[in-house]
């Protein structure tokens, strides 16, 4: 059962959650948009749900956080977030609640997303600054981990850090840098905030308004993908979407990498094998994209046609969903590459949706082994990457994991069929949702959005939104009998 520590819990990360919208209380009060009454209206409103919850679940004897805990607390305080984020466009009459819903939660978990850019909606632009702010705000929060910065910030979760810690950190096993879990949340946060400081310099220097810097700053590290512009990073010069290419590129790379060169100084890169993988695939993919688009004579120049290549590529990999080119009209080899890439993910570890690079691989490597086995069947092999041998627990879970992911994948896109949606904006609608990407084919491509999807549609994708972001078991074990007794 979930101890009455668990909702304590949650009743913090709102309160947390409330005073966060003060930055868009800021960004309102410069602007003058006339957002100002809303955003303080879902400030109240999340602040006190959060200390109702606070006094009412209060306990003097504070326990270690169980494994069930951490698993409820997570997935409780991600849906009780996107609940109250959604707030602001719902009190601004932005949205309806379900659009605003969808919106938040495709912040939060840093999909990218949007219902926004609609006839029937509004376009990005109308959006008054300090809704729009925090609409990239959540992405923000969402691309680090709201849980692993609250480990970071808050000495009452050093007990039983380590559950929210593993429940919240994506891979198939949560990388430590340190033995102590607040420690390591710092830095990672630090080494986040880090890079959106370092990207937000650089977009300015280079052109962008310091409002148009900043919010992209938070979606490109989060890998998310919502941009301040309804065409997105094409909106913007050639030099700030190399830029972006360089820095999305980075924001899916394992943070343990970076930590280990900014504050050690070793190069370590070159060692990780899931980081040459990764590598080696936005170089292949870009490539393929190249040859294959370069010929139809759509762009004016070659390196025009690269370029589109390039940003596709990783922006797809890295799951961060930005585009500067419809690739919706590229040939069909193309998309089919595209949607493989919608399955891959970038590195565990970072900021990044998708099944994860190092997952491919295990799989990869366990196909090997089972074939392996069938031509020595008296053989002793183990799995290994890189110079570490895989426990079998980890390629069970693994494997597990796939079998969830394509199972989830299909039902979706049967769902989302029934709703009236075509084969390839339903398929890619599921891939999307679940991987955390944001765009997909047909009627949801890159220039297009979600608006037009059913309510139950948006439902249904906000909650493969939060299995992938999540990691699928974290929220599946909820509805598991064995978790209530």
């Amino acid at each position: 059962m979930i101890r009455r520590q668990s909702f304590y819990i949650v009743g913090v990360l709102l309160i947390i959650l409330g005073f966060s919208m003060l930055f868009s209380v800021g960004c309102s009060l410069i602007y003058g948009d006339g957002d100002l009454i809303p955003l303080l209206q879902s400030i109240a409103v999340t602040i006190v749900s959060g200390l109702i919850l606070v006094i009412l679940f209060r306990s003097k004897n504070k326990k270690e956080l169980s494994t069930h805990d951490g698993f409820a607390v997570v997935t409780m305080g991600c849906f009780a977030m996107a609940f109250f984020s959604a707030l602001p466009f719902y009190f601004s009459g932005t949205l309806n609640y379900t659009n605003s819903f969808f919106e938040a939660m495709s912040g939060l978990t840093t999909t990218g997303a949007t219902v926004l850019g609609n006839p029937t909606t509004l376009m990005i632009e109308a959006l008054p600054h300090g809704v729009l702010f925090w609409r990239s705000f959540t992405q923000f929060i969402g691309g680090m981990g709201i849980i692993v910065f609250s480990i970071a910030i808050l000495p009452m979760l050093g007990m039983g850090g380590v559950q929210l810690f593993r429940a919240e950190v994506a891979g198939p096993v949560a990388d430590k840098i340190t033995p102590r879990v607040k420690q390591t949340a710092k830095l990672l946060w630090g080494i986040y905030v880090g890079f959106v400081l370092i990207l937000c310099l650089i977009l300015k220097i280079e052109g962008m308004s310091w409002f148009d810097a900043i919010c992209h700053s938070f979606t490109t590290i989060a890998t998310s993908g919502f941009s301040t512009k309804n065409a997105s990073i094409a909106a913007y010069s050639g030099a700030i979407q190399w830029t972006i290419i360089v820095f999305m590129f980075l924001a899916a790379t394992n943070f343990s990498l970076h930590y280990y060169f900014i504050a050690k100084g070793k190069f370590e890169y070159y060692k990780d094998h899931e980081f040459r993988v990764y590598f080696g695939l936005c170089i292949i993919f870009s490539i393929l994209f190249f040859i294959n688009i370069v010929g139809t004579n759509k762009y004016q120049t070659d390196l025009l046609s690269f370029r589109h290549s390039v940003f596709a590529a990783v922006s797809i990999l890295t799951t961060t969903g930005f585009s500067t080119e419809n690739f919706n009209e590229w040939p069909e080899m193309s998309k089919m590459l595209l949607f493989f890439l919608f399955f891959i993910g970038g590195s565990a570890g970072s900021t990044t949706g998708g099944m994860k690079i190092i997952r491919s691989i295990l799989v990869f490597k366990y196909l090997i082994y089972e074939v392996r086995k069938l031509l020595h069947p008296k053989g002793v092999f183990n799995i290994t990457i890189g110079e570490n041998t895989i426990d079998d627990n980890v390629v069970r879970a693994t494997l597990g994991f796939y079998l969830f992911y394509i199972l989830i994948f299909v039902f979706t896109a049967i769902f989302l069929s029934f709703t009236g949606l075509d084969v390839e904006t339903a398929l890619t609608a599921s891939a999307s949702a679940i991987g955390n990407i944001g765009p997909g084919l047909g009627s949801i491509g890159p220039t297009d959005n979600w608006g037009h999807l059913s309510d139950f549609a948006k439902w249904i994708t906000s909650f493969c939104m939060l299995l992938g972001r999540l990691e699928i078991f974290t929220v599946v074990v909820l509805f598991s009998r064995s978790f209530w007794k």
